[in-house]
């Protein structure tokens, strides 16, 4: 059930670029997270619960994910606006597919998935990890896991399924499981007693963007000042939400999925500021949502060796530059 949040004012950021718009009437738009609210989601609440989204014209509706919701697949049939796609790997799938999705930002610069293991296993080097049993969902094993085998020896007949319960790793402190950052760590502590060895995939090469905003290539053809708004409003809710006041955007966050916990929220946000996963490297420079050629050239050919993409895949379709590396909100970041 979609969830509208209202927005009954707008906060005026001076230092914002768009701070000076005139008055109009609010442009509706509706964005389908890829998963239930949560902090990984935080800048996007932000933008709606503190009047970013209003201020830049938008009347944002957030449509909660979940185990029985296909952002991707909304999006593409032309029943939401914007979607979140997890990685490039769904882009570049996207092209493959001949589906036209096309990524315009990537809010998280380090995609956070990892994989866990026990601690005094044997397991603590990520070099011992292919000799262990691996929980691997199945979207995981089909991708992800074809690039650690290419590039680190992992096997496929250690893996066992993986369905998003983690008492099977608990129990057998021989094995690994994945995970993000942000948010298996957290209750597998809670859940097991111990704090498991975390290894963040992106430590060891795989350099995927994760988090991206995703639109029809129609919407991009028709209406790109909209796309650019959605977009710097995005960025300037995650500036606020990482570095603000974000209590508002937490609430609204546990309003849409009342499972959520503080603990959780606080966990999440600490583990992204740690590892710089919405603000390192390009987007220091660039913003927050950057995106480069390189990169995505980069990543591709890495998973075109592991055979995930054929070699003639025109992965550039997949993606454009032309809405993000433009500074915005940079003046909004803390000064160190």
């Amino acid at each position: 059930m979609l969830r509208r949040v209202a927005i009954l004012a707008a906060l005026v950021f001076a230092s914002s670029p768009l701070a000076a718009r005139p008055a109009r009437a609010l442009d509706k738009v509706t964005f389908a997270t890829n998963w239930r609210a949560q902090a990984e989601h935080g800048g996007f609440y932000q933008a709606l619960v503190d009047g970013t989204y209003a201020r830049c014209g938008l009347d944002v509706t957030i449509a909660p994910g979940g185990p029985q919701a296909n952002a991707r697949l909304l999006l593409a049939t032309g029943r939401v606006d914007f979607a979140m796609g997890a990685n490039l790997i769904q882009t570049f799938a996207a092209v493959a597919q001949k589906v036209p999705i096309v990524a315009v930002a990537s809010l998280f610069q380090i995609d956070p998935v990892v994989f866990m293991s026990h601690p005094g296993r044997g397991l603590d080097r990520f070099q011992d990890l292919p000799k262990a049993t691996a929980f691997v969902g199945a979207d995981m094993l089909v991708s992800v896991f074809q690039w650690l085998k290419q590039a680190y020896g992992f096997r496929e007949e250690k893996v066992k399924p993986y369905a998003f319960n983690s008492a099977p790793f608990i129990a057998d402190q021989d094995s690994i499981q994945q995970g993000f950052l942000t948010s298996e760590p957290y209750e597998i502590e809670r859940q097991g007693g111990f704090a498991p060895n975390v290894f963040l995939l992106a430590d060891y090469g795989y350099d995927s963007y994760s988090t991206l905003i995703e639109t029809r290539q129609e919407t991009i053809d028709k209406n790109p000042d909209l796309v650019q708004r959605f977009v710097d409003a995005s960025i300037i809710g995650w500036y606020h939400y990482l570095y603000g006041d974000n209590a508002a955007a937490n609430a609204a966050i546990k309003r849409d999925n009342p499972e959520m916990s503080d603990g959780q929220i606080a966990f999440s946000i600490a583990k992204m500021k740690e590892h710089g996963v919405v603000d390192s490297g390009d987007s220091l420079e660039l913003g927050v949502g950057a995106m480069t050629d390189a990169r995505m050239r980069n990543f591709f050919d890495k998973m075109r060796r592991a055979g995930v993409f054929p070699e003639g895949l025109d992965y550039r379709q997949g993606y454009t530059l032309r809405f993000v590396n433009k500074k915005v909100g940079l003046d909004l970041r803390p000064q160190r």
